[in-house]
C-alpha cells in the first residue's frame, strides 16, 4: 500500500518541537509510522530543547556554587 502523504522532514517542524518541547514530543508519537521523516525532524527539536535546558541549569548551577563559595556563603 503506497502512502501519498508529504513527508519531507522539514525545519519548522523541528524548530516548533525545539520551542515548544511537548508538542515536538507529541507529533513524534503520532507521526512516528505515517511520516517517519517530520516526525524525527520534531522529535529532535524536542531533544535538543531538552538537553539545552538541562545543560544550561548546571551550568548555572556551577556558576552560581562557585559565586557563592568565592563570597563566603557557603
Amino acid at each position: 500500500m503506497e502512502n501519498n502523504t508529504n513527508d519531507n522532514g522539514g525545519f519548522l517542524w523541528g524548530l516548533l518541537g525545539c520551542c515548544i518541547p511537548i508538542v515536538g514530543l507529541i507529533l513524534f508519537l503520532v507521526w512516528k509510522d505515517q511520516k517517519p521523516k517530520t516526525a524525527k525532524a520534531a522529535g529532535i527539536g524536542a531533544l535538543v530543547s531538552v538537553i539545552l535546558l538541562v545543560a544550561y541549569y548546571i551550568v548555572m548551577f556551577v556558576i552560581l556554587g562557585a559565586a557563592g563559595i568565592a563570597s563566603g556563603a557557603f
